[in-house]
């Protein structure tokens, strides 16, 4: 059936509504993306290094088994540097949960590092500026670490210092509900704490000390000042988007962003479609359902599974309303307009949920670069957005008193 809204006199010239074909556009991207560090401070691959028999040193399809992220497409779409996410789902805030949270967290740092250990030719651990560029100049991919909620962290401030030295070198305070250390945004009991506990009031401390960026995708506005309050060095929001383009407490006011920036810090933008572009009612609705499936339980392998499947029936049913690469941009675009280009970047959520039309998996991203090229951005700026305002911050996040 032929659309409505595609203009007959287009049909009948046989004329593409797609954009004219920019052959120099494309050949500047390429030769920038090139050039350039590049590096995403949030990617979920080691979701899958938990699975059996997944490699990540061997190319997979992106449509077959929906996994974005290995070490060979990294090469090919020019993926310098990626922060692997140490994500731990919120469960029990008991003892109990808190040693199972500790024990998962550690086998997955044991999974980045056997990966690694596992092809040392295409990868290496970083936990530096100056290893993501020697290992560029090396030809191969950087891996630093990150923490996806805190909860790992139990109420063992020692704990830090364990993750530290295993390579974390972020952690996300929380994720999509409260914890030891902080209040949520999403929690759907409200908040706990009324902002950082007092003990999450001693993880910034702790953090700060060794040289941890601080990490407030997912936190409560509350949980956001208090830290602002009490970090001494910047800190960053690993994967979170603009509210004011796209209404979720996930994302971050304009005021938020000006405070962040304020403090020398900065905003990754995020991939998933529905912190990009607000969806339907319905399409949220349905989203929240899944994501807070799972809060405050131990979920069994078949329980996951249940919810995966879940979830990529809710990616068919709404994939009319999915987000696209000017949908980034625009959210780029926004920060930029707001503090200046020294405080964005990209935290793709790769493997995570994020992907839009036009950026399937890792391969793709010079496609980004392509984006910002076409909307004025120059090199200088692409650097800086490709992980060079990151990087910075990173050098900035051990306090010395």
């Amino acid at each position: 059936m032929i659309s409505p809204h595609i203009p007959v006199a287009l049909l009948l010239l046989g004329l593409s509504l797609k954009p004219a074909p920019n052959d120099k556009l494309d050949r500047k991207a390429r030769a920038i993306h090139a050039r350039i560090l590049t590096l995403d401070t949030h990617a979920d691959a080691p979701i899958n290094l938990q699975k059996d028999g997944f490699d990540i040193g061997i190319t997979h399809d992106v449509k077959k088994g929906g996994t974005q992220i290995d070490f060979p497409r990294m090469k090919q779409g020019g993926m310098d540097a990626m922060f692997f996410a140490v994500y731990m789902a919120q469960g029990p805030r008991t003892p109990e949960g808190h040693e199972r949270a500790k024990e998962k967290a550690l086998d997955i740092f044991e999974r980045i590092h056997a990966a690694l250990r596992k092809h040392p030719t295409m990868a290496e651990l970083a936990t530096s500026p100056a290893d993501a560029y020697r290992i560029e100049k090396l030809g191969r991919r950087a891996v630093f670490i990150g923490m996806e909620n805190g909860y790992p962290v139990g109420e063992d401030l020692a704990m830090l210092k364990t993750y530290y030295d295993l390579g974390c070198r972020y952690i996300t305070l929380s994720h999509f509900a409260n914890n030891a250390i902080c209040d949520s945004a999403t929690d759907p009991d409200g908040p706990l704490h009324n902002g950082l506990s007092a003990f999450g009031k001693q993880v910034v401390a702790e953090m700060n000390r060794l040289g941890m960026m601080i990490d407030v995708s997912h936190v409560s506005d509350k949980t956001f000042y208090d830290v602002l309050a009490l970090s001494k060095a910047p800190v960053i929001a690993s994967h979170s988007n603009a509210r004011t383009l796209c209404a979720f407490p996930r994302n971050m006011t304009d005021q938020m962003i000006k405070d962040l920036a304020a403090k020398g810090g900065g905003i990754q933008i995020n991939f998933v479609s529905d912190y990009l572009r607000k969806p339907s009612d319905e399409h949220r609705q349905a989203l929240n359902s899944v994501r807070m499936a799972g809060i405050g339980k131990v979920l069994t392998p078949e329980a996951e599974a249940r919810l995966e499947a879940k979830t990529d029936s809710i990616k068919r049913v709404y994939a009319h309303e999915r987000a696209s690469i000017a949908d980034i941009v625009n959210h780029i675009d926004h920060v930029v307009k707001l503090v200046g280009i020294n405080h964005v970047g990209i935290g793709s959520d790769f493997d995570g949920g994020g992907a839009v039309n036009g950026l399937e998996d890792v391969s793709e991203i010079e496609n980004l670069t392509r984006e910002l090229l076409r909307r004025g951005y120059s090199e200088a700026d692409i650097t800086k957005i490709w992980g060079g305002n990151l990087l910075r911050v990173l050098a900035q996040a051990k306090v010395v008193d």
